[in-house]
């Protein structure tokens, strides 16, 4: 099953942008979905992505679950640990963080997460993680114990990207974290994207319609959003369709 997917790479084939809106778990109450999903179905979003660095076991089945109630719209797994997959979810983003040189997080844990992954029915997509330094260190650099590329390293960001996709794997996700003081750099994004023959993701730090704007003409294909909806929810009215 590779919907999602298909849908990504068809969407780019007819010039379409897509955006993700990125829900946490540890901060989304459950009793608060109903109101933030009926925002998000009247703004450009194409996707929904539920997950988090630290998230309690059980949080994000529930907060999937929810979520399906309200919408239509593809919910994709974005986990930080295997105790977020769930199969009432209809996708996984298998995150590598390639980035980083921790074994656990470019691989060890994905070989915990396949007796739970074989049993379920959920479509998988495996995408190479990179993330970009930032001026605060984030919950991914605090919980996977890595460190990110330096911005001002772009030959190292760009090589890094190209290896993973010569490895095989399907998305390329650039990430400065959440919430990150500023978007990943239009140059860093365009320098990627002339490298890669896959979907480029870009998110952390994006907290305007013109960023949003910026990072589709530098090149990125989906772009996601998260702590701009967490801090200000009034910024769905920028985005209606």
């Amino acid at each position: 099953m590779t919907k999602i997917y298909q849908n990504i790479i068809t969407a780019i084939t007819n010039a379409e942008k897509l955006l993700a809106v990125l829900i946490d778990p540890d901060k989304m109450k459950v009793e608060l979905v109903s109101n933030f999903i009926s925002k998000v179905n009247q703004s450009i979003a194409t996707h929904i992505f539920v997950g988090g660095s630290e998230v309690n076991e059980g949080m994000t089945e529930t907060l999937v679950v929810e979520i399906k109630k309200f919408t239509d719209l593809p919910v994709v797994l974005f986990p930080g640990d295997i105790i977020q997959i769930t199969d009432r979810a209809d996708g996984l983003l298998f995150l590598s963080l390639i980035s980083g040189r921790n074994p656990d997080y470019l691989i060890g844990k994905h070989v915990e997460a396949v007796s739970r992954l074989r049993a379920i029915d959920l479509e998988v997509m495996p995408t190479g993680y990179l993330l970009i330094e930032n001026e605060k260190v984030t919950a991914v650099q605090r919980v996977s114990e890595t460190l990110p590329i330096k911005r001002n390293n772009i030959q190292t960001i760009i090589d890094t990207a190209k290896a993973g996709e010569l490895l095989g794997m399907k998305l390329m996700y650039l990430e400065a974290g959440s919430g990150a003081t500023h978007a990943i750099e239009t140059e860093i994004i365009s320098k990627v994207k002339k490298e890669l023959s896959i979907p480029l993701i870009v998110g952390g730090g994006i907290k305007s319609k013109q960023q949003i704007e910026n990072g589709y003409k530098a090149g990125a294909d989906l772009i996601v959003i998260g702590t701009a909806f967490e801090q200000d929810e009034s910024f769905f009215e920028h985005l209606k369709k």
